[in-house]
Order: structure tokens, then sequence, then C-alpha cells
């Protein structure tokens, strides 16, 4: 049967993709290899893109369409991805191109400040860019708020993870603030009594490349649609055809570059199995934040952390850096689940990583919601750290409020998704452990493929065919439950 109306819409969203595609590619080489005096003319370029993808997504044409469309005989993922369709075109219109452009332009002169301020420790330097950045994208905040009725911070969080709303993050959030000092004490007067060794370095970077490579391949990553790189900080970029990640090496520490490796690997995998019949549509984008970082943590924490894993790994270890008695395999596996309070989220074990999340989220969200200012950040910082990790941060800004890319590029809301997709991690692997109960057993004869297989089938194939909850439970049998988060960090590190 004829669709005229959703057959145009299909095609003008192709061109959003297919543009976007350029401008991602564009992003990842201003961070991986583009010279630093190309930063401005690149920056300039960027905002050029994305005021005419946002031209193109509020075409008034579109209200049209879509209200013919709605009327067409869809079949239901047709229908789904009308739904998102809908959805890009509310978020569009909230924003004018001015102010699009804009929040491009001082994202990008801020990331790439950044840079270099960062490693100099120069917090009043920083801070020049990005109270633009703060007045920006409280800005946005507003626009948002006033198109969709939320709140200032539900209203960015919404772009993230869509449906979560702050009451809920807090509700989950304080409840884990309760429980997680007691945990990290208890597993740390655990594992006093088990002294590990550390590895002796300096690690090349070069030997960290190849190391990554082969842990990547370990992992299934494809590398006729993707590729590693360096850049600042870690991440995961492209598109499905095409996946760019990167990484950052240090000397004296080689397992920050591998987990955060295998971290990325995951982001890149769910990407490059993300539904191939739809791509090019909204349905075929990952659903939401939290589940690509469920897919990064299923990788890093819940994979990187198992016994099985780490006996994996050890032999690439060896081969690209050497033996020596730090790399014995009970000592190794010790080192991936290591609990140890740490300045950088980044590098945090499993069990801390939370503390990082919280204290970003309540300090982005009181600085959106204007009960702060940027000036604010570094006092608060050092406040919760102490609070929550026990640790003095105080005239370190390089290691506390600088450590992070995310503020500097305008991603307010970001935050909660990490923790939230750590709860969906665990969840996952409950899910699996029910549909095979021997997977343990599969994966200590090195058979990944059962969770690549389970992860392929439930998660990455499915797009955003389903709104989160209803993907969770089609998924897992059940909404996000954080019980399952606390279940596996006790089983892992207290049983």
């Amino acid at each position: 049967m004829r669709t005229p109306a959703y057959d145009d819409l299909h095609g003008r969203h192709q061109r959003l993709h297919r543009l976007s595609h350029l401008q991602a590619i564009t992003s990842w080489d201003q961070s991986a290899n583009m010279p630093p005096k190309g930063n401005e003319a690149r920056s300039l370029a960027l905002a050029e893109m994305q005021g005419l993808l946002h031209e193109l997504a509020t075409d008034t044409a579109l209200k049209d369409l879509l209200a013919r469309a709605e009327a067409e005989p869809l079949d239901d993922v047709q229908r789904a991805n009308l739904r998102e369709m809908r959805r890009v075109r509310r978020a569009s219109n909230a924003l004018p191109q001015k102010l699009v452009q804009a929040l491009s332009l001082a994202n990008s002169r801020c990331e790439h400040a950044w840079r270099t301020q960062r490693p100099a420790n120069n917090w009043a330097g920083y801070l020049e860019n990005f109270r633009e950045v703060v007045r920006l994208a409280r800005e946005e905040a507003q626009c948002l708020a006033d198109s969709s009725g939320l709140g200032l911070y539900d209203a960015l969080m919404d772009r993230y993870e869509p449906g979560m709303r702050a009451a809920e993050v807090d509700r989950v959030f304080g409840d884990l603030r309760q429980w997680l000092p007691d945990l990290i004490r208890e597993v740390e007067a655990r594992q006093a009594g088990e002294p590990t060794l550390q590895p002796v370095g300096p690690f090349a970077s070069a030997a960290q490349r190849a190391l990554g490579h082969g842990a990547m391949r370990l992992l299934g990553f494809d590398f006729e649609a993707g590729r590693l790189d360096e850049s600042a900080h870690p991440f995961c970029g492209g598109v499905p055809e095409d996946v760019r990640m990167t990484t950052r090496y240090s000397e004296s520490n080689f397992l920050q570059s591998l987990m955060g490796t295998v971290h990325e690997t995951g982001h890149g995998r769910y990407e490059q199995n993300l539904p191939r019949p739809w791509l090019g549509q909204p349905i075929a984008n990952a659903r939401s934040m939290a589940l690509h970082e469920s897919q990064s943590l299923s990788f890093e924490m819940q994979l990187g952390g198992h016994p099985a894993f780490a006996a994996l790994l050890l032999p690439l270890v060896r081969q690209q850096l050497g033996e020596q008695p730090a790399f014995e395999e009970r000592n190794f596996a010790r080192l991936l689940t290591r609990v140890s309070p740490g300045l950088i989220r980044v590098e945090a074990d499993e069990v801390t990583y939370p503390a990082h999340v919280i204290l970003r989220y309540e300090i982005e969200r009181a600085l959106i919601e204007g009960h702060i200012e940027a000036e604010d950040i570094p006092a608060l910082w050092d406040e919760k750290m102490m609070e929550l990790l026990g640790l003095d941060t105080r005239g370190n800004f390089k290691d506390g409020c600088m450590q992070d890319v995310h503020w500097g590029c305008g991603l307010f809301g970001y935050f909660p998704c990490y923790t939230l997709g750590a709860m969906y991690a665990a969840q996952w692997f409950a899910a699996m452990r029910r549909a095979m109960p021997d997977l343990d057993a599969r994966l200590a004869a090195g058979e990944l493929g059962a969770v690549f297989d389970w992860l392929r089938v439930n998660i990455w194939s499915q797009g955003s065919r389903w709104e989160t909850p209803e993907l969770a439970k089609r998924a897992s049998g059940e909404a996000l439950n954080p019980a399952h988060f606390r279940a596996h960090l006790q089983s892992r590190y207290l049983a």
C-alpha cells in the first residue's frame, strides 16, 4: 500500500543521517588528528554544519508530513520510526538555529583549550571559556523546558536518556549513597589481606596500542568498519559503518589504556551491530545513553572483572609487555578487580565508580538550575570527593573538576547514564545467567560469543524499536531494577 508522506520523511532522515556521518567523522578528526591551529576554522565549520542539520530537522513541511504519515497504513516498525521522528522534530524545534550554532562554537573552543589547560592545572584559564558554555547550556535547558514542560535539568537529561527524570535518579542514587560507602570499606578491608603486586613499567605506547588491538579482536570488534586512535579523552564516535574509537596512553599504567579500550569497544560493538535494515532512520539509533553505557560497562566491568576474561587477556599482555611477577595469573585477575578510591573517574574500579558519577550529577544539576555558578565548582568538588571517597582534591583541578571533557563540551545531563548503565549491565548479566545457567563455565572455556549473541539479539539489533522500559522488559523481564547491581557487587567482591 502507498505511504507517500512516510516515504518522504524516510528520505529526509536518510539525508540527515548522511550529513551527520560527515559531522561525526569531522568531530573525531578534531579530537584525534587535527593540528592545533586548525581548531578555530574547524569549530566554525562544525557550527555551520550543525546549523544546516538543524535547518533540515525543523523544516516547516515536517509537521504536515508527520500528520499525514500518521494516517497511512504503516506497520509496527514504521510506526516506531514515526514516533522517533516526532521526538527528533520536537527537540530540534525547541532550539533557535542561532543558539544551536553558538553552542557548537562555544563547546568546540572550550574543549580545545581544555586539552592544554588541564595538564597545566589552569582552572582560571578554563573558566574564561567555560562560563560561556554554562550560559548557553542554561539557555538551551530553558528552551527545551519551555517546549516540553519538563524541569531545566530533566529537559537536558531527556536528550540522552528519554523518559528518565531527576526524581527517579534521586531515588536510585539516594539508595546507592546509603549502602555504597560501607560496601567500599568492606571490600577494602577484605582485599587488604590479599597482597597484589603492581606491574612495573615503563610500558611503551606502541606495545600498549598493539595490546589494545588484540583485546578488541578478542571482543569481536570489526576493524573493517572501525579503528582505534588516540585523543586527550577516550571516546567512541563515528557512525555504525565507520566507528571511530580513541584511547590515551600512560607509560606508567597500561591498565588505564587497556580497560579504557575495552570500555570503548563495548560502545563500538553496539554501534557496529545496530539494525542495518533500518540504518539512516531514527529507529536504527541506539535507544539511550544509559543503554549505550550498559554495553561499554558490560565489556569493561561485567566481563572485564571476570576471572575467565583475565585469563584470556593475560597471554596478550605477556606477548606485548613481557613477563614479570605481576603477570602471574591470580595476581593479574586481582589487578582487574582491585578496589581503591582514586581521583580519576575513567580509572576507577566498578565499586567506587558510582561515587564519581553521583558527585558530578549533584554538581551539574545545581549548576544548570542556577543554584551555583561555575566559580563554585572546585569547592563543591572538594567537599563531595572527601565525603564520598575520602580524598583531598584541594588545588588539584586537573585531577579534580577539570578531568572530564563532558562539561567543556556542554554535555550536561549525561553523567547519570554511566551508573544507570552499570545497573542495566548487571541486569543483563543476571538475565543471561537465568537463560544460560552454564554461562560462567562457557566464559571459563573462552566462549565469549554467548555474551555477544545475547546482547546482539536483545539489545543491539533492537535499536530504538522500543522505548527504554519496554526494551528492558523484553530483554530481562523487568524495567530497570538497581537491586541487580548491588547483588552483583556483593557477589563478586564479598562472597
